[in-house]
């Protein structure tokens, strides 16, 4: 049977990847970003291969969320399953000279739209039922914190927190949830949050082979396509290079 995945934040990093992918397994897709001019040439391309609908839309908008999603376009099979992809860091600097503002848009982007997201398109998933999925995109973030990461580690935590809690709620359903929480990661992702510095981005993956975005889609395909009775409740996954690193200790000065 023919079905539909709905992928956030799809014109860049993680959810285009994804959308080649799925589009390659002949999947419909239901893509949605910011850059209409993106999401045009993304469809123009992978119309060719399925079925292919996009909505220009910036998940921290709740009313064109809630009036664009409420309905599948007629020319795609049921919606199986939802990627909350959308989601942003900004800034490294520690809190007293972090922006309010970017921290406010962290909170918009990467808690109230996926959690609006999720929320209109539950009545989709639920109706689909056995085998439906919900895949949020976390982060290692939300689970050890790092100088710098603040407000972004928090709103993953929050997800992954969501994600679990979700999950209880959707007991009985049918419909999974899962939280992928990758490490590091070569997108564009670095340099929304370094403000387009292309130098902080070099110097972040020079020698080393971080997680690509292709690397991300195929998890998310084997996530969606589990046996119907399983449920991965939570995935990490870091390059071989990147480990924990040690507490950070503050040493009073000798007298």
């Amino acid at each position: 049977m023919t079905q539909t995945v709905c992928i956030t934040g799809a014109t860049s990093g993680f959810g285009r990847a994804a959308a080649y992918k799925f589009a390659s397994e002949g999947w419909h897709l239901l893509l949605t970003g910011r850059r209409s001019d993106r999401l045009e040439a993304l469809q123009a391309e992978l119309a060719k291969q399925t079925e292919v609908a996009t909505l220009t839309l910036d998940v921290r908008d709740t009313a064109a969320c809630q009036a664009q999603l409420a309905t599948l376009p007629a020319n795609l099979a049921p919606l199986k399953t939802l990627i909350n992809n959308a989601g942003l860091a900004l800034g490294t600097t520690p809190a007293p000279q972090s922006s309010l503002d970017d921290w406010h848009t962290m909170i918009d982007t990467n808690i109230k739209g996926l959690v609006t997201v999720t929320k209109t398109l539950l009545p989709q998933l639920m109706a689909f039922g056995r085998g439906a999925s919900i895949l949020n995109l976390g982060s290692v973030a939300g689970s050890y914190p790092y100088p710098g990461g603040n407000v972004y580690c928090g709103t993953k935590a929050f997800v992954e927190q969501f994600s679990k809690a979700i999950r209880c709620d959707l007991l009985g359903s049918g419909v999974r949830v899962s939280n992928l929480a990758p490490g590091m990661s070569e997108s564009e992702f670095t340099l929304v949050r370094t403000g387009g510095n292309q130098q902080a981005y070099n110097d972040l993956y020079r020698g080393v082979e971080a997680i690509q975005p292709e690397d991300i889609a195929d998890t998310l395909y084997w996530l969606a396509t589990l046996p119907p009775h399983l449920n991965v409740n939570q995935l990490e996954l870091m390059p071989v290079q990147q480990a924990w690193s040690p507490f950070a200790v503050q040493r009073n000065s000798s007298d």
